[in-house]
């Protein structure tokens, strides 16, 4: 089994997005004239036997790209292959804690994510405070992007020390889970994530061939029940992460836990 835990499902308005331009310098990636049918991300879990994937909604200082509304139709529409994660508007403190909670209460969605480099914002600002609150009180993951910006943005807001490093310690009941390994820094998310009891790293937006060699060595030993597989889809299908998995010399327990089992116990996702 596989779960795929980041995943978007693209709108127009996001795959054509400026900010992406050095993402299809590096990928070669055609820009698409209209919305891609949702088989075509299903396609692309089947072929690398995905059988699970969590869709991400996108929120930004310029409104919504992909909706947590248009998630929940996703989900609706294959509710036995994905679960959604919820964005919400920074801006508004109190509307971002009510629509965390209808996500959750209402969508059924699995935990909120939010991009720092997005709002040009480090997670330890105090307009995320609230969010993080709400989650704890849900029982939800709260996600988000560390290491380099791979959009044209800065990076500077995905440093895990100090900034991830000052939200663990002020909610110890918080479930975070960074996306993107951290790099360059990963060292300093690996270090998180040891300090930590609810800090976990997922792969989402590397192959495994680029894993560094930190981060493998961290799942093979203590780490192995804290590393997630994530594809990042469309930026990279999940097949294409996977290549080279077998060359990592994981055992087996190492690789269930990377490939599904860790992800099924922290976004609560049962017996699946």
């Amino acid at each position: 089994m596989i779960v795929d835990v980041w995943m978007q499902h693209p709108t127009l308005r996001w795959i054509q997005h400026e900010m992406f331009d050095s993402i299809r310098r590096w990928t070669k990636m055609a820009v698409p004239e209209r919305e891609l049918p949702l088989e075509v991300t299903v396609t692309a879990m089947d072929n690398a036997g995905v059988n699970l994937g969590l869709l991400s909604a996108w929120h930004g200082p310029g409104g919504s790209l992909i909706s947590n509304d248009e998630v929940h139709g996703f989900v609706q529409r294959f509710p036995d292959r994905f679960f959604g994660l919820g964005s919400v508007n920074l801006e508004r403190p109190m509307d971002a804690v009510r629509e965390v909670r209808r996500c959750v209460r209402e969508l059924g969605f699995k935990g909120i994510r939010i991009l720092p480099w997005l709002w040009n914002l480090p997670p330890n600002d105090r307009r995320y405070y609230p969010v993080y609150a709400e989650c704890v009180e849900l029982g939800v993951p709260f996600c988000l992007q560390t290491g380099h910006t791979g959009p044209l943005r800065r990076s500077e807001p995905g440093r895990p020390i100090p900034y991830l490093d000052d939200v663990a310690l002020e909610f110890p009941d918080l479930k975070i889970v960074a996306g993107h390994i951290g790099y360059p820094w990963t060292a300093e998310m690996i270090s998180l994530a040891t300090k930590y009891e609810n800090v976990y790293i997922d792969t989402s937006a590397y192959t495994a061939r680029r894993f560094p060699s930190e981060l493998v060595d961290y799942m093979r030993h203590h780490g192995r029940r804290k590393v997630m597989f994530g594809s990042n889809y469309p930026m990279i299908t999940p097949g294409k992460c996977l290549e080279g998995l077998d060359d990592l010399q994981l055992d087996d327990e190492v690789k269930e836990m990377f490939l599904f089992k860790n992800a099924l116990g922290v976004f609560n996702l049962g017996e699946v």
